[in-house]
């Protein structure tokens, strides 16, 4: 009887814990090793395949399949700052391997290192690794070093990647599709109509909409709604289950409902849904919500901004025809419970505590830059900083790093991770001043802090995604929070910082106002986006 069939009669089955690590205790090749740890990851066991892919590169240091499959384990466990030093060695042991630069180039962009990535994703598409053009097309608006003309080329690039190989061509509309009518029918599209808290201006239009006029079907790939937004639903709208559906099918369900108007939400939160607009289920497919630069996709008709996120001199880097509605192209109304708005902490805790709850990916070199520039200006104040990476050790101690090489102590610093979102949001009672970051502006997470009451520190950037706090920041009447530039979005905060009073008043007062104001006056925004629709379908029927 061989030793490993004694080990399974002591630890029962062969795929059991005790037993895999028994076995893993009895081998002494590295690449046995890594094959086995594949075999784990495919039986979903991540735990015990992180420990065999240690093994492999501690019996050789120099395996590439060790640190490969290492640096795999890492990111699926969201431990980003940790897979760094296994992707730095591959490429350094194999610097041909693509797959090596893409996923360095992914785990620098999920730590805020967005222009390494950029060449990290560069190298692998000259290593012909064409798999990563999404990774740019989806991540580029938000690289510090790319223009709008840079959005537009990589995202062309991607777009045209997916035609040739979708191989999409219009289908044959029904009868009556594209014609002059009383009632349109339009057609939104989305993965995440579940996302109460994110989709507020999504739904707050829906329940806007006038059903004389509209009929609305949501196209989802989510199985479910809760029974509150069920009921938001009027009693000849729609709700189609999509998920599991290929591409095409979705693209002759969306024919054979006959809808005039299909309105994609998802953009680039979800890129595997794109080959569906190639299909052109629709007389005209409208880009809203969720965008924040061009799709790149000449099947968009349209695309719905404001003013200020696509001035007219930008459109020439979208391939979209621009359409805007007054004031901003999104709007909120908070129907889920929050927390009740709380004092400034400042008031108890003597000193200002800034913060931010954006997602990590956002927080750039430049962002660290700024907020440690802020933080020497202030030197009794404090930084808390929440998000989902934030929850991993490792990712918290890269963080701390970098603030530390600033010269900031880490005592000033809180870092926090993930919580359910009432508890979340319950983080804006601990911070008295909100910090955007930049390019990569905050949507949902401008609209959270000042609706907690809190003024968001903001600046007008050079495209659309770093103008979109300026957008809601300025339909709130709230425009002074936006400053001109990164010089006067530190100043703007230190201001802030020395008025206490001037915070407790905003507090106070903040919600009362943002009800008054265009970016919560969800009905009329509702008469916009409609009369805009039917704009639009008169110009396309004539």
């Amino acid at each position: 009887m061989s030793t490993f069939d004694r080990l399974a009669g002591n630890f029962g089955k062969r795929n059991s814990g005790d037993f895999l690590l028994q076995r893993l205790a009895l081998l002494n090749d590295a690449e046995t090793c890594c094959q086995e740890g594949e075999k784990l990851l495919r039986q979903n066991k991540p735990g015990i395949a992180r420990q065999y892919f240690e093994k492999a590169v501690s019996l050789d240091a120099k395996s590439t399949h060790g640190w490969f499959g290492l640096g795999m384990v890492l990111i699926e466990a969201e431990e980003y700052a940790a897979s760094l030093d296994c992707f730095h060695k591959v490429i350094k042991l194999d610097p041909k391997l693509p797959i090596g630069h893409a996923n360095l180039g992914r785990s620098l962009h999920e730590t805020g290192q967005s222009d390494r990535a950029y060449e990290c994703f560069r190298r692998a598409l000259e290593l012909d690794f064409t798999q990563v053009l999404q990774n740019v097309a989806v991540a580029v608006p938000g690289f510090p070093s790319a223009s709008n003309r840079t959005v537009l080329q990589e995202r062309r690039k991607w777009a045209a990647k997916v035609a040739a190989s979708e191989g999409a061509a219009p289908l044959a509309l029904k009868v009556g599709q594209g014609e002059d009518k009383a009632c349109l029918r339009i057609g939104y599209v989305s993965a995440f109509f579940h996302r109460e808290n994110w989709m507020k201006p999504v739904w707050a239009l829906v329940a806007r909409h006038d059903r004389e006029k509209f009929q609305v079907h949501l196209f989802s790939d989510r199985t479910e709604l809760t029974g509150e937004l069920q009921a938001i639903l009027a009693e000849k709208d729609r709700f189609h289950d999509i998920s599991g559906f290929g591409n095409r099918q979705v693209a002759e369900l969306i024919r054979d409902q006959e809808i005039d108007i299909l309105v994609d939400l998802n953009g680039y939160s979800y890129p595997p849904r794109f080959p569906m607009f190639l299909w052109k289920p629709a007389p005209l497919i409208i880009g809203w919500f969720n965008m924040y630069a061009t799709t790149g996709f000449d099947c968009f008709d349209y695309l719905v901004g404001d003013d200020c996120v696509i001035p007219a001199e930008e459109e020439a880097f979208y391939c979209e025809k621009i359409v805007r509605v007054p004031h901003s192209y999104l709007t909120f109304k908070v129907d889920y419970p929050v927390p009740d708005v709380s004092a400034p902490p400042c008031l108890s805790n003597g000193y200002v505590t800034f913060g931010s709850l954006i997602s990590q990916y956002k927080i750039t070199g430049l962002v660290i830059d700024a907020w440690s520039t802020i933080l020497t200006q202030n030197p009794d104040s404090r930084l808390l900083i929440r998000n989902a990476s934030l929850g991993k050790a490792s990712n918290r101690e890269f963080m701390l790093a970098q603030f530390m090489r600033k010269g900031i102590d880490e005592k000033r610093l809180s870092l926090q991770g993930p919580a359910d979102h009432f508890e979340f949001l319950q983080t804006y009672d601990d911070i008295d001043i909100a910090l955007d970051a930049f390019p990569y502006n905050g949507g949902t997470t401008t609209t959270e802090a000042i609706w907690q009451g809190l003024p968001v520190v903001a600046y007008w950037g050079d495209r659309w995604v770093s103008r979109t706090s300026a957008t809601l920041l300025r339909a709130a009447g709230l425009g002074r929070l936006v400053a001109d530039d990164v010089t006067g979005y530190v100043r703007l905060a230190t201001r802030l910082a020395r008025d206490p009073g001037g915070l407790k008043a905003m507090r106070l007062e903040m919600r009362e106002h943002l009800l008054k104001s265009a970016v919560c006056d969800t009905a009329s925004f509702a008469r916009s986006m409609e009369k805009l629709y039917l704009d639009v379908w008169k110009e396309t029927t004539g």
